[in-house]
């Protein structure tokens, strides 16, 4: 009878050893996932942060060489300014798609003005400009993807157990406007 007891003691150790390594290095991944999402997110402010830092000198530039209604201008600087002022990741994401409705406005607008087109300044903002819409879709993508692999992980049981216990709730992907669908489709190569 005692070693039957000391028997079920082992297997009882053994089995809460088991448990606790388990929820260990679950813990660890929720927590690496986490941070992935969150490096991810921060890539995505940067290249937003860049993109709305480029406005200033394009709108300067466009102001200067056509006589745009003013209210162009001002949709765009309400944007960026709205953008640059939003506190939560969900606020950001609604500001950042206000700020490319009116940034493609503005460059749908600037379509009637070829000598605007032609200057050397112009060409450079929208050379700087469409690689900064590059890095800023690869961000997106990057974080999206980030989301996608710590949502199937904090949603796969047993881990989800874990996953709630200790707070690891969903995150939000980044998701298009419902302008974003109805781009323009914008040429400055003539």
């Amino acid at each position: 009878m005692f070693h039957s007891f000391r028997s079920r003691k082992g297997i009882g150790i053994i089995a809460a050893v088991l448990v606790l390594a388990w929820m260990a290095l679950t813990y660890n991944n929720l927590i690496v996932q986490r941070t992935v999402v969150d490096t991810a997110w921060a890539g995505v402010e940067t290249q937003y942060q860049r993109r709305l830092d480029l406005v200033p000198n394009l709108v300067a530039t466009v102001e200067g060489a056509a006589n745009f209604e003013k209210s162009t201008f001002t949709d765009v600087t309400e944007a960026r300014n709205k953008a640059t002022s939003a506190q939560t990741q969900n606020e950001r994401i609604e500001a950042y798609g206000s700020f490319d409705s009116a940034l493609s406005r503005l460059l749908v607008t600037v379509e009637a003005y070829p000598q605007l087109k032609a200057t050397q300044s112009f060409q450079d903002l929208m050379a700087q400009l469409e690689g900064t819409e590059n890095r800023v879709a690869v961000a997106r993508k990057d974080y999206n993807e980030a989301v996608r692999s710590y949502t199937v992980t904090v949603s796969r049981f047993p881990t989800v157990l874990l996953a709630r216990l200790f707070g690891f709730g969903p995150k939000e992907f980044f998701t298009s406007s419902d302008d974003a669908a109805n781009a323009p489709v914008v040429d400055f190569s003539s």
